[in-house]
């Protein structure tokens, strides 16, 4: 059930905030729904730990996102090649686009994104008081989300991210309304989580869902014979969704937390179909040797120049350094008898071999990259637009390779 207390709810700091009181197998859940932009949000915080006792403090933040909320230069620790070896190169480029996003909302509205998340955190390590953080780890939450949708809506999630880091335009006051109501991650993607209901489903639905077997999880974990208070800090947008699942919810919560926090397997069909691409164009190569040695070396010749030009031609594009260049150029033709590290990756492992970022381009990252030209400036941004321009480009060689080759048997 829910109820008001109304000595606290006058208080002017809670005047219109969003709050629910819900009780649950002997736990009171205060569930303040905050705007992530927004300083009343961040007083609202305040005021409930000022003038309420709480047995632990919730917030809506995963692992990762506390420990970068907490030591903001964390990131500078960073090993490259240990992040492209571990395919991880495209997660770390996606975080880094959305804190683009981050960064322009923080400067436009002059409050950082996550304030009153912080201010939460802060007010349980004062009062020594259990922080519980509840939500989904956000790259479960991105996988799921790319996941859920279909080979052509993915290519339009790319481009709304490609598009954030071009734009230069001043958010519209609108946009920064709604995300006061609603979720980064959901703004980020607005225009296809609300056209997408498996999408909307992956960022707000299953993260409610996850959050409500958190907080119970929790709960059972520290259970005691006294009544016990929550304060749970969460964007307005997950306040209703939240509060009636952590009503409703009747299934193990550690078992709800297990199968939504499960990063979902990655389709063996795309690997399988590009194998036997790869297959058909070194039969049809083989073919050639077998109607004339001329004919077969030049097939041979054209998977070399067509495979390694364009990888080549992504790492330049990259601006990338001479050796990068070279390196893509010999890892692409060879790319179906090496399998591990793609050519994108061992091309930017060269570039950040010879160009190891410093100190400074760890420091300046997240501002240089708000601005397209930073990413070519900053040297980490730029190894890991090495990393993705070959990749294209080597894909765009197979294909064009293939063409080519089967056009000249005919």
């Amino acid at each position: 059930m829910s109820f008001p207390e109304t000595n606290v709810a006058l208080l002017p700091a809670l005047q219109g905030q969003p709050i629910e009181r819900v009780q649950r197998d002997g736990v009171e859940y205060v569930v303040l729904g905050t705007a992530h932009v927004s300083r009343s949000s961040v007083e609202a915080v305040d005021a409930l730990l000022a003038n309420e006792h709480f047995d632990a403090v919730a917030v809506e933040l995963c692992d990762s996102r506390a420990q970068s909320m907490r030591d903001p230069e964390a990131f500078k620790q960073m090993d490259l090649f240990k992040v492209i070896r571990q395919g991880k190169a495209g997660m770390v480029a996606a975080s880094l686009v959305l804190s683009t996003f981050q960064k322009r909302l923080a400067d436009q509205s002059g409050i950082q994104p996550g304030a009153e998340m912080k201010a939460a955190m802060d007010g349980a390590e004062q009062r020594g008081l259990p922080l519980w953080l509840i939500d989904r780890e956000v790259g479960t939450t991105l996988k799921r989300a790319w996941h859920s949708v279909g080979f052509w809506q993915r290519f339009g999630l790319l481009g709304g991210l490609l598009a954030s880091v071009f734009e230069r335009e001043e958010i519209e006051q609108a946009e920064i309304e709604k995300l006061k109501q609603g979720d980064l991650l959901e703004s980020a993607f607005s225009e296809f989580a609300s056209e997408s209901k498996p999408l909307y489903q992956s960022l707000i639905g299953e993260r409610d869902a996850f959050m409500a077997a958190r907080l119970r999880e929790e709960a059972t974990r520290s259970a005691t014979s006294e009544p016990r208070r929550v304060l749970v800090v969460i964007g307005a947008g997950h306040l209703k969704g939240l509060c009636t699942l952590l009503r409703d919810q009747q299934s193990d919560p550690a078992t709800e937390v297990e199968k939504l926090g499960a990063t979902p397997p990655k389709a063996r069909w795309p690997k399988w179909v590009a194998g036997a691409l790869v297959l058909l164009v070194f039969a049809a190569i083989a073919f050639a040797f077998h109607r004339n040695a001329a004919l077969g070396t030049q097939a041979l010749l054209s998977w070399v120049l067509f495979t390694g030009g364009f990888a080549a031609l992504g790492a330049l594009a990259a601006g990338g350094h001479p050796l990068s260049i070279v390196a893509a150029f010999i890892a692409a033709p060879i790319k179906p008898f090496r399998p591990g590290i793609p050519a994108g990756g061992i091309s930017a492992m060269a570039e950040a071999w010879v160009r190891r970022p410093r100190v400074a381009d760890f420091e300046t990252l997240r501002d240089d990259i708000v601005h397209w030209s930073g990413w070519w400036k900053n040297r980490v941004a730029r190894t890991l637009l090495n990393f993705f321009l070959v990749s294209i480009g080597t894909i765009i060689g197979e294909y064009t390779a293939g063409i080519h080759i089967f056009k000249s048997l005919i």
